[in-house]
């Protein structure tokens, strides 16, 4: 037994209570979690956010960091580690947030935004998360599983997506069962191959570079954290089904250091294969040189690394779907939609395959996802600060006639100004990369920083409610799915 929290003990059981099993399919949408179904540890979050890092998506940051960017092996590593290292924060941070109302992370944005204006933020995950990472994500699973077979590429993508869909079709359970299992083979398998290809490669290799060294170091940064910030927008997706009175310390802990960890060292192995040989299919580049066995094992890893992020962004871009205020009356309504992503992300992953410039298109979406997410975490994070204490209740359901322009108002003005003014990739290049090539990219600092003080500003200008003691809060938080009604 745990401690009492309002004059009801609770336990912090591994064992579901939901009655259950991980196979059966998880009902509903995205509804707070009442105690009786709350379950799980903390640590399997080390597993969670582990996982879903050992894939070649991973991998291929560090491969741009040299490939890309012109860093050397040791300036690589540490934009790598400074940029994983924030994103792990974060990612620690928001964790925290799941057990409380046992609500998913873009669900406790609408304190922030309000519920309309959520719709902004839980549209661009919805994105980003269903379609954008679910196709980058399957295209990676493809490619090795075409060079480690050569069967062809749509039947390789195929398998890949009908596995990973149907993870995510049955629900959290699945999930981190999967992850769980998944992040020890992977995790073995990863070590292994980072293991030979840093004993291979030349650390102390000279980069013939055309990039000035600060702004090379800034675009590793920004991709690094893009990457290990990618998952903060579903940290308490994972998190509310566990018991409300679980360690804050502890979630933090295994959620941030899953996270960092796994990044880190794939991102370094990377940078290592990058000095070996980079050619037109990235994943080939990375396996070249390396034992035979090692080669196969590590493609295999690449595939199945594949849908352990797919599962994760599929399940939580439905979510995010449904966190929008989307009204759909069916009881299976989130597994339907994590059903529908992934056939349209199949379509998408597939154009990707046959268009053949996947690499160049990865880096920019890398970023893109840095410059939407900081924004949006600085006004979350200050709109946490300024409701520390106190209930959110009564602004979570969806039939709320709560509003909040600062949220919007601060994103959209963090996001359009940072990224007009740093963004500096491909298809955007902001005004001051422009005039000074040497600085980089820092989008992601700036609209942090700005979305921050702009909320803090704004919520003082709009005053939206805030609410009572959260000593008054109720256990469930009721009518948060606009589908409940319905039902």
């Amino acid at each position: 037994p745990g401690p009492s929290l309002n004059g009801v003990t609770t336990t912090a059981s591994t064992t579901p209570r939901s009655g259950y099993r991980p196979t059966t399919v998880e009902p509903g949408g995205i509804e707070a979690i009442p105690p009786e179904r709350r379950h799980g540890s903390p640590w399997q979050l080390l597993s969670t956010w582990s996982a879903p890092n050992f894939e070649f998506a991973t991998v291929f940051v560090g491969m741009i960091a040299v490939a890309y960017f012109g860093l050397d092996f040791p300036q690589a590593i540490a934009a790598i580690v400074l940029g994983t290292l924030l994103g792990g924060i974060t990612q620690g941070v928001l964790s925290t947030w799941g057990p409380r109302e046992g609500l998913a992370q873009l669900v406790l944005g609408r304190t922030a935004f309000g519920l309309r204006g959520n719709a902004v933020p839980a549209a661009l995950q919805t994105v980003m998360a269903g379609l954008g990472w679910c196709a980058t994500n399957s295209v990676s699973g493809t490619l090795a599983l075409n060079a480690l077979t050569g069967m062809p590429p749509v039947i390789a993508l195929l398998i890949i997506v009908v596995i990973e869909v149907a993870v995510a079709f049955v629900g959290h359970d699945l999930v981190q069962v999967f992850e769980r299992y998944a992040s020890i083979v992977l995790g073995v398998i990863f070590l292994i191959a980072t293991i030979s290809v840093l004993v291979k490669a030349n650390l102390s290799a000279p980069v013939d570079s055309k990039v000035p060294l600060f702004a090379g170091f800034t675009l590793t940064v920004s991709a690094a954290f893009g990457y290990a910030a990618g998952w903060n927008p579903y940290a308490a997706d994972y998190t509310r089904y566990l018991p409300k009175a679980t360690s804050r310390m502890k979630i933090a802990l295994a959620a941030g250091l899953g996270n960092f960890v796994s990044c880190a060292v794939l991102m370094a192995g990377g940078a290592a294969a990058a000095l070996i040989t980079f050619g037109s299919n990235p994943t080939a580049s990375y396996v070249h040189g390396m034992p035979p066995i090692v080669r196969d094992l590590s493609l295999v890893a690449i595939a199945v690394g594949a849908v352990a992020a797919n599962a994760l962004n599929i399940y939580s871009g439905s979510m995010a779907f449904l966190a929008a205020g989307v009204k759909i009356p069916f009881a299976l309504r989130r597994a339907l939609i994590a059903l529908g992503f992934g056939v349209i992300g199949f379509f998408i992953a597939l154009a990707a395959v046959l268009n053949g410039g996947f690499a160049a298109l990865y880096e920019d979406f890398l970023l893109i996802i840095a410059y939407w997410i900081a924004p949006w975490l600085g006004v979350v994070f200050a709109d946490r600060w300024l409701r520390r204490g106190t209930s959110i209740s009564a602004f979570i359901p969806a039939s709320a006639r709560y509003r909040n322009p600062a949220g919007l108002i601060s994103f959209l003005i963090a996001m359009v100004v940072s990224i007009w003014l740093f963004s500096n990739q491909t298809l955007l290049l902001g005004i001051i990369p422009a005039a000074a090539p040497a600085i980089g990219d820092l989008t992601p600092e700036i609209g942090f920083l700005l979305a921050a003080v702009l909320y803090f500003v704004c919520f003082t200008v709009f005053k939206p409610e805030v609410g009572g003691p959260l000593s008054a809060e109720p256990d469930v938080v009721v009518g948060v799915d606009a589908g409940d009604a319905q039902q």
